[in-house]
């Protein structure tokens, strides 16, 4: 399993780590029940501080993505589909709502915007008509 941040970009690192993981989930790479790699591990292999890991991990197991059982590791876990977070999704509807006004301005149609948004989910395995 291959994990790749970018010291050079904006987001912080443990917030890279989380994207990576659920995108490494969407996209079937990741599967439930699998193992991670342990914070030490993991750490060394991204270059990063452990603690760095262990923030990650732990929002990661905050919002029901992975399990860490006691002297096993960490696992996917197996209900990735579980609650939705009301709080979570006003946050992606406005993050979604500042996506769209600046396409707006770039001259990006609404057309267009749909295509990427299907694109994107089949990159990840699924397709944008369920819902």
């Amino acid at each position: 399993m291959y994990f790749e941040i970018d010291p050079k970009k904006s987001i912080p690192l443990y917030e890279q780590v989380i994207q990576q993981v659920k995108e490494l989930c969407a996209r079937g790479l990741l599967k439930p029940n699998e193992k991670l790699p342990s914070v030490r591990d993991l750490s060394s292999q991204m270059l990063i501080n452990p603690n760095t890991v262990s923030k990650a991990y732990q929002e990661l197991e905050r919002q029901g993505i992975i399990i860490t059982i006691r002297g096993r590791g960490t696992f996917i876990s197996e209900e990735l589909t579980g609650y939705i977070d009301p709080k979570k999704t006003e946050r992606l509807q406005q993050a979604l709502k500042n996506v769209i006004i600046d396409s707006h301005f770039a001259g990006i149609s609404e057309i267009e915007l749909k295509r990427w948004t299907e694109e994107i989910y089949k990159k990840l395995g699924g397709n944008g008509d369920e819902g």
